[in-house]
């Protein structure tokens, strides 16, 4: 049953969508990853979820996403409504005419369901960026160019001297995505649509999304602002267990802090007894209470409501972060069941 399509009116009338990393267990490798990934998009295409990103990172053991444009190919291949794509290709890591190329393919397999999530930093630590680019003139500076020349592939034309094919003509939607304000202006110039990373940076969101509805520019495209905050979301039977769940994500974060790239690790019963006060408190900053929605239907349901209430958000992508995989989807099935 298609919950949410039916039920969203019910809830501001807001879509709902499935933000993926296809993170890897400790116990597994990145085809267990892949396969589990294959098995959560089956059921949010049954569920009703309007989209399932995909994110490029690099040199992280834990997360199997860096080929992105690749993962999206299989997993449109397991689901038959939901719109696939990417959220999002790191643009200063490819040469737009490969982007055009391999986005106006996935939409030559599957029309009408691509979309292409832009984003203007690296998605890895600096080492790793000079090994992914090699050559670093420009970079991230150069994020307008790339996307306004991205964007003159797509168009096409027989005037053009260089054309992507696939991608000449087609008519594939791009998003740009970001953790500050640079891509918020850029994408209210631009007239696109814009999703903010507040899972994970989620102080510079209200700014963030102030900057893009009040500059936004309306163009062929897109005759009004269409915002999407990111947003972790962790639902169980009770809030004891999600409690519990909830200390995997904390992991994660706290991984970070000591650079470490490890694979996912398994909840714990005492997250106290791993992390430092200051540690803790770094943690539970970025899981801000607003952005990080974990405990029963009814307490995450309190929350989501309030969320798109204060950022008047037109849609929202959802993070869950479970160790094991059925639990993670058991949370998008009852945040489904919560639009009721």
């Amino acid at each position: 049953m298609n919950l949410i399509r039916e039920n969203a009116k019910k809830f501001e009338g807001i879509p709902l969508s499935v933000l993926d990393l296809v993170q890897v267990r400790e116990e597994d490798r990145p085809a267990d990853a892949i396969e589990n990934s294959a098995k959560l998009i089956r059921r949010a295409d049954e569920l009703g979820y309007n989209r399932y990103w995909l994110a490029e990172h690099h040199n992280f053991e834990g997360i199997a996403s860096s080929a992105t444009a690749v993962l999206i190919g299989r997993l449109a291949s397991e689901s038959k409504e939901i719109r696939v794509g990417s959220g999002g290709v790191m643009l200063p890591n490819h040469a737009p005419l490969i982007i055009a190329e391999q986005f106006g393919t996935l939409d030559a397999m599957y029309p009408g369901r691509i979309d292409l999530g832009l984003g203007r930093a690296p998605g890895t630590d600096q080492q790793t960026m000079w090994a992914l680019r090699r050559n670093l003139k420009g970079g991230a500076d150069e994020f307008p160019r790339d996307v306004a020349e991205l964007e003159a592939y797509f168009e096409g034309g027989e005037d053009m001297p260089v054309r992507a094919f696939p991608g000449d003509g087609q008519d594939i939607p791009i998003w740009l995505l970001g953790s500050s304000g640079f891509s918020a202006q850029l994408a209210a110039r631009k007239g696109l649509p814009f999703s903010f990373a507040s899972h994970f940076a989620p102080g510079y969101m209200d700014a963030a999304l102030e900057l893009y509805r009040n500059g936004f520019e309306p163009s062929e495209k897109m005759k009004k602002p269409h915002a999407m905050p990111g947003v972790n979301v962790l639902i169980a039977d009770t809030q004891e267990e999600a409690e519990y769940l909830i200390t995997t994500h904390m992991q994660q974060f706290l991984s970070i802090i000591r650079n470490s790239r490890g694979k996912m690790q398994p909840p714990v019963e005492d997250i106290e007894a791993l992390w430092t006060p200051y540690e803790r408190q770094y943690v539970m900053q970025t899981l801000d209470p607003r952005t990080t929605l974990f405990g029963t239907k009814d307490k995450v349901r309190e929350g989501l409501l309030r969320l798109i209430e204060e950022t008047q958000a037109d849609e929202v992508i959802v993070n869950t972060v479970a160790y094991d995989t059925d639990k993670r989807i058991r949370s998008y099935e009852l945040l489904a069941e919560m639009m009721d």
